[in-house]
């Protein structure tokens, strides 16, 4: 895996890392390529297959990571979610530096590779907070719900492990955080 140092941008669902990358792929369209992860979920409103993700069936995600294909691969809610190579290398093919989603389980998967990206933690500024926005976007049921309040809290616990991130930015203001999230990638990605 030549190129440029990939990115790692990893925190609970409802810190606000979705919005953070949209903006940095649009400010900076040419530099930094999002690899798309494969999941067994299916499609929210609005999602494209192979531009939010590849959706797949839980037969045929199997089998590629058996396959040796997947460099991290999780389980969250019942659905599965992965980074394939390929996904990776499409990016690299492009020049660009590969931004990575992906959840705690992953992060500590990757460690385990020698991908050797820049990890950034994009956390909330509190459970309440996280809470309220995920309330907000009405796309979970009371169940749903809880069980993402539930990983959120062990994915803010585990991102305090000194050494795990490069960065841990919080997002209490979107554009201070944006900010932030640029210098550490533009300094970041000087560094060998």
């Amino acid at each position: 895996m030549a190129g440029p140092r990939p990115v790692v941008m990893s925190g609970p669902s409802g810190a606000g890392k979705s919005t953070l990358l949209k903006k940095l792929l649009n400010e900076f369209d040419g530099v930094f390529g999002f690899s798309v992860s494969h999941t067994t979920r299916n499609p929210r409103p609005g999602e494209e297959n192979g531009k939010d993700y590849h959706y797949v069936t839980r037969e045929v995600m199997q089998a590629a990571i058996a396959n040796g294909e997947f460099i991290e691969n999780a389980e969250f809610s019942g659905n599965m979610y992965g980074t394939s190579k390929a996904a990776v290398q499409a990016v690299q093919a492009k020049n660009l530096i590969c931004i990575l989603d992906i959840d705690m389980q992953g992060v500590k998967n990757i460690k385990r590779t020698d991908l050797n990206p820049i990890y950034v933690s994009i956390q909330p500024p509190s459970m309440e907070i996280l809470e309220k926005r995920l309330r907000d976007r009405k796309t979970e049921s009371e169940e749903s719900l809880q069980k993402r309040l539930h990983a959120a809290k062990v994915d803010m616990e585990i991102s305090k492990e000194p050494g795990l991130f490069d960065v841990v930015i919080i997002n209490d203001d979107l554009n201070i955080a944006y900010g932030k999230l640029k210098d550490a990638l533009l300094e970041g990605g000087k560094k060998t």
